[in-house]
């Protein structure tokens, strides 16, 4: 699914539901890696250290937490990380640990919300964190029942926490999000199919059967962003997958994902993810690589 990116197996049994690792570390060594399972990372203390998150790269504070769904590429870095005493806790559960059809029952509209986003990797504000912080330091040391009823609160209270940002793109996670519209998944499904052609709103409108107006208002309060920004975003996401899937050039790979100009696809993606197409590849390549 990911070449060039690690396939972690977790230690994580069928049996069981969930398992949880604390850690009081110097600096972070594991590569950049993928799994099934999905990942709720909190960390302490590591200030200046640097996410990688799917396409998504950016130094931290000193107080971290993190979803990140099944099969995102992720990874902390030392980077600019002065500390020597890293709190590290890392919570670790099954894809299917909640069934389908539970997930659909209304009281768990919100956690079903939060995983679906997770596609893309979510962090939590530090408001959220510090409020959890207490409560996620001590569940390692809850045992059987009470343990996976306290997982299932903790993760209730990040579903309706304020102030959560995504961090990926969804073209580069290949998240399947809904927005339980047939014209907009359409207009999505056209966007992925013809990113590398110049799209316009207008034949976009016209493939759904609305003025450009129309639709440019309707996209905008379904999704949240207007339709440029997300066309732009879809091309970013893209992009970031071909720098670290292919030995092509910055350049080939701007006009591959529909940008006409170099210039403006190295000032473009540096606003967006923080560092140069270079710099981007280069941090995916620091790594030594194991794949299996």
């Amino acid at each position: 699914m990911h070449k060039n990116i690690l396939r972690e197996i977790t230690p994580l049994t069928p049996s069981d539901c969930f398992t949880i690792f604390t850690r009081v570390k110097t600096d972070f060594d594991f590569p950049l890696h993928y799994h099934e399972e999905f990942e709720l990372n909190f960390i302490h203390n590591a200030k200046g250290a640097r996410r990688v998150v799917g396409d998504h790269i950016s130094e931290i504070d000193d107080l971290e937490l993190v979803l990140v769904g099944s099969n995102l590429p992720h990874v902390w870095q030392t980077y600019k990380c002065k500390s020597k005493k890293i709190t590290e806790v890392t919570i670790q559960f099954h894809k299917d640990l909640f069934d389908e059809k539970f997930l659909r029952r209304n009281q768990m509209s919100f956690i079903r919300n939060l995983l679906e986003r997770s596609a893309k990797g979510i962090l939590f504000s530090k408001a959220t964190a510090q409020q959890l912080m207490p409560r996620i330091l001590v569940l390692g040391q809850k045992q059987g029942f009470d343990s996976v009823l306290e997982l299932v609160s903790i993760l209730h209270d990040l579903s309706v926490s304020r102030n959560m940002h995504t961090l990926s793109d969804a073209s580069f996670s290949n998240a399947e999000l809904s927005y339980n519209s047939r014209r907009i998944e359409r207009a999505f499904e056209y966007m992925n199919q013809n990113f590398h052609k110049n799209i316009t709103l207008t034949e976009v409108s016209k493939l759904v059967n609305m003025t450009d107006v129309s639709f440019s208002r309707f996209f905008k309060t379904k999704t949240g962003i207007t339709f440029i920004d997300s066309l732009l975003e879809l091309r970013l996401g893209h992009a970031s997958r071909l720098l670290i899937d292919t030995t092509e050039s910055v350049s080939e790979i701007a006009y591959d994902c529909g940008f006409n100009n170099i210039s403006n696809f190295n000032r473009l993606f540096k606003k967006k993810k923080g560092c140069t197409p270079k710099e981007f590849r280069e941090s995916y390549s620091t790594d030594n690589r194991v794949f299996i």
